[in-house]
């Protein structure tokens, strides 16, 4: 029986988030009760949103690869472990022992919080399971202990769960996602850097002004601040500084402004096929649970739709390179995950109200970190590697994106204690970072409901003249 389910997941899993994310908001779109012909075509607005995604996330790492290697050889990094990025590290996890029993531990543990209510996070993004599975496979490769892989597995999905609690009024307020939430990936468990960073900024006279963002420069430069005009002009600088000649540079100007336009209007496809299911879900919850409020968990990728996002993540391209040379010791030469920096920022973006100045020290806060976990995850994820048959024996290989998990390090830490140093500062940099994303989440979550309350009285806002 178990042999029969699990080859079905896998053959789902197989197919990919364009196939598994649209069966499965089917399925649970028609057991909440949204009639088939609407399940259906919400379904299959989703596959062609997350199609779309992935053709530009391709065209990114397609374009965006080279440049960044070329610019790596250009200024003589001698950084010896490639970054596969999540491209590569989501397959090798999948082909972990744990991954099948792990998409039923999240699921179950899900459903235990959500009626102890212990989180308000509905996760509907089977796909991202990967995000908690990599800790329980990088713990069962490390350990050898099947059940340490699985606890591993639980802890992150957990945290996983109070995070998207956590973001969503970020989501509500920044992003206008009204009842959806992220729970998963960089884009999650990095955010708590960016509200530690904005504390203390909003402390430093001066600097406390400073807003920066898309939006501000195209109100004070017109056309030059535009998307479009921003897109290719990082696009084609990222060119220049990775040693291009102008018909190879121009080029990758005009991919990033494509990318820069194309993108929100793919996460609208997203956001059109959720539509029927957030609003059947709220009418339940109202119904059922006496208007509690419930968030649907989702895909990091929905925020690339925000310009700001997309900025900061070309933005960040040269930075990361650099960081990666300072930082001591670091073997990790950053590659795959460079085109999709985006992910790692996205949330940090919306902690700053869209504010690029702020963003600048948060997202190096937040790759600093990142790169140097993930250079000493080196030997752990060449282990899972080397027992799932991904890599050959003798060979190293590194990831940001969970490789340089916060996350997955304290945990696997607390299981070995490999580098006690590592926890202690990691843990207490952590924790400290989380007190302050609790902070910010409830003051950004007492202003949305003061700001609902005022619409609700026919306050100023809703005045027009």
């Amino acid at each position: 029986m178990w042999e029969a389910v699990s080859g079905v997941l896998q053959y789902i899993i197989d197919m990919g988030a364009s196939v598994m994310l649209p069966i499965v908001i089917a399925i649970v779109s028609m057991i909440m009760g949204v009639k088939p012909d609407k399940a259906l075509r919400a379904a299959l607005m989703i596959g062609v949103g997350f199609v779309g995604l992935s053709l530009i996330v391709n065209l990114m790492n397609d374009e965006l690869g080279p440049a960044a290697a070329a610019m790596s050889e250009r200024f003589g990094l001698t950084l010896s472990v490639v970054d596969i990025g999540w491209p590569g590290a989501s397959p090798i996890t999948w082909s972990s022992e744990i991954a099948l029993v792990a998409i039923l531990v999240a699921v179950a543990l899900n459903v235990v919080m959500l009626v102890l209510k212990l989180t308000r996070t509905v996760n509907i993004d089977i796909w991202n399971i990967w995000h908690m599975t990599f800790t329980g496979a990088i713990a069962y490769a490390v350990t050898g202990n099947y059940l340490i892989g699985i606890l591993g597995v639980a802890v992150h999905a957990a945290v996983s769960y109070k995070l998207g609690d956590l973001w969503a009024p970020v989501m509500n307020d920044y992003f206008e996602l009204d009842g959806i939430t992220v729970p998963h990936g960089t884009s999650a468990y990095m955010a708590p850097i960016a509200c530690a960073i904005d504390w203390v900024i909003d402390r430093i006279p001066v600097i406390n002004k400073i807003d920066f963002s898309a939006d501000t420069l195209q109100e004070k430069v017109g056309v030059l601040g535009e998307p479009v005009t921003i897109g290719f002009i990082l696009g084609a600088g990222i060119g220049f500084l990775a040693g291009y000649e102008v018909k190879e540079a121009l080029p990758l100007g005009i991919t990033m402004s494509a990318v820069m336009i194309l993108m929100p209007k793919v996460v609208k496809c997203i956001m059109d096929g959720l539509l029927p299911l957030t609003e059947r879900a709220k009418t339940i919850m109202n119904e059922k649970f006496g208007g509690e409020e419930f968030h649907i968990g989702l895909d990091p990728a929905i925020l690339l739709g925000d310009s700001q996002v997309v900025t900061a993540g070309l933005l960040f391209i040269p930075p990361s390179l650099l960081i990666a040379v300072l930082i001591p010791g670091n073997q990790v030469l950053p590659f795959a995950d460079l085109a999709t920096i985006g992910f790692f920022v996205a949330i940090a973006v919306g902690v700053h109200n869209g504010n690029l100045f702020r963003t600048l020290f948060s997202g190096t806060a937040i790759m600093a970190m990142t790169i140097w976990i993930a250079n000493e995850t080196i030997p752990w994820l060449t282990a899972l590697g080397v027992q799932t048959g991904s890599i050959a024996a003798g060979s190293t290989i590194a990831a940001l994106d969970q490789g340089g998990s916060p996350l997955t390090y304290l945990f696997v830490q607390l299981c070995t204690f490999e580098n006690v140093a590592g926890l202690l500062v990691i843990g207490a940099i952590y924790a400290v970072c989380l007190l302050f994303a609790v902070r910010h989440s409830r003051t950004r979550a007492k202003a949305l409901t003061g700001t609902e309350e005022e619409g609700m009285t026919g306050g100023p806002d809703l005045e027009l003249g």
